[in-house]
């Protein structure tokens, strides 16, 4: 079984994203919008990557391959916007 995982440069966007707590939004391949604090990235036993995201509400899990562009709203952050 093949899994779809994103390259290791735009992998490393998201824990840095992570790392720092960024504030983002992101744009799904399906265009729904989530906002939210960047919180964990986690790869499971099969491969599936997820990136975690706080919505204030909930933490929601998304796999990396559904991305479609992560906007960074925090203020004075490393990078602006990804394209994936």
């Amino acid at each position: 079984m093949s899994q779809c995982t994103i390259s290791c440069e735009l992998h490393d966007y998201l824990e840095i994203a992570c790392m720092y707590g960024y504030q983002v939004k992101l744009t799904l391949k399906d265009d729904r919008i989530i906002e939210g604090k960047a919180v964990d990235v986690l790869t499971t036993a099969e491969k599936r990557e997820y990136l975690i995201i706080d919505t204030g509400r909930e933490q929601q899990k998304i796999e990396s391959h559904q991305l479609s562009k992560m906007q960074v709203l925090t203020a004075n952050a490393k990078f602006k916007e990804v394209l994936f």
